[in-house]
């Protein structure tokens, strides 16, 4: 029984073979072609820029130990400075800690720009791509965000110069013109303080013009004692001794003062009063604290030597001086307040006569 044409399988297509193998044997020739004659270019550039990975990891790696390295040394020189009997009082550990992590953050960020920056570059240029336009963007990026953050940049640097040069560290009291108090943290944009009443301000480094730094070095505290001007100098000076030499055996004292209470002399002289001028040089922070006590410990030994401060109770020997007459303030009695004396009677009315009155 024959087959309908229409369920008769129908012969495929078959392309030109030989035209298509032609084809595909060209383009293999083509690309082997390209491959061997630039193969060798190819792996130029590859050994290149990896060569430049590899160095640049390497030269990250040895800066960032180097780096890493010298903060510890400075951390155990501080630590090491601290155990002594003197270096507590001269060493903050945690401000040098802070001091040198600040800095290595820094010079690591800094390295690691510079030499990772300088490798890109580099690597760009092994694949032959043109840095110029490249270059000048980033030149005009670099100057548009230099605009917008002018106060960013200014505070950065000014923390980075600020910790380089140590001008203030943690347990540091600081007057920096905008705000006044103890340093809490120090960062490299913005410093940290705590004012006297425990308020905390934050103050841009940029914006600090000046610092006072009371913690450097040593203090001064410096005491005024009001007298009588009959009082004996000999006798001030005589006594402000033995209160100062007391006072420097007795501890806390005997670490707060770095030298001898000292008489400076007379520094006002009035009518009424004189002023004597006590000095001593303080450990940094506690000449508030000194002049306290020094306050305390002579007004004590002034009242059992009997010498009188102004504003005090009058010793007991002083010549008092009579009191006022109290009628002296009372004015003198008036004529007219008695009825009887003969003011008041000249002043008294005309009685009317006591006869008839004859009117119209």
């Amino acid at each position: 029984m024959p087959w309908p044409a229409a369920l008769l399988p129908q012969a495929a297509e078959v392309p030109d073979a030989p035209a298509s193998v032609k084809e595909a044997q060209a383009s293999v020739t083509e690309a082997a072609s390209f491959i061997e004659q630039n193969w060798a270019t190819w792996l130029s550039i590859g050994l290149r820029i990896l060569l430049i990975v590899v160095i640049a990891a390497v030269i990250r790696s040895a800066v960032r130990k180097a780096l890493t390295k010298l903060i510890n040394r400075m951390n155990s020189s501080a630590e090491a400075v601290e155990g002594t009997a003197l270096g507590g009082l001269l060493v903050n550990a945690e401000r040098r800690r802070q001091r040198s992590e600040a800095i290595g953050s820094v010079l690591r960020s800094v390295a690691s720009f510079l030499i990772l920056g300088t490798a890109a570059l580099m690597v760009l240029a092994a694949l032959k791509i043109d840095l110029a336009p490249l270059l000048a963007s980033a030149g005009v990026a670099g100057v548009a965000i230099g605009f917008g953050a002018r106060n960013l940049v200014t505070d950065f640097l000014s923390g980075v110069f600020m910790i380089m040069e140590d001008q203030y560290g943690v347990g540091d009291k600081i007057d920096a013109g905008v705000a006044s108090g103890e340093v809490i943290e120090v960062g490299l944009r913005v410093t940290k303080l705590r004012g006297d009443n425990g308020e905390i301000w934050y103050v841009r480094n940029g914006e600090i013009k000046r610092i006072g730094n009371l913690s450097q070095g040593w203090a001064t505290a410096g005491v005024d004692v009001q007298v009588k001007p009959s009082e004996n100098l000999a006798r001030i000076r005589e006594v402000v001794k033995e209160v100062a030499d007391s006072m420097a055996k007795e501890s806390p004292w005997d670490e707060r003062l770095w030298g001898p209470v000292e008489v400076l002399g007379l520094d006002e002289v009035l009518l009424a009063s004189m002023t004597v001028k006590v000095s001593a040089k303080t450990m940094p922070g506690q000449q508030f604290a000194v002049e306290r006590e020094l306050r305390w410990r002579i007004k004590e030994a002034f009242d059992a030597a009997g010498i009188r401060i102004i504003g005090g109770m009058p010793a007991a020997d002083e010549d008092e001086e009579p009191p006022a007459d109290a009628s002296a303030s009372v004015a003198a009695p008036s004529a007219l307040s008695n009825p009887a004396s003969p003011q008041s009677l000249a002043t008294a009315p005309i009685p009317p006569p006591a006869g008839p009155r004859i009117t119209k």
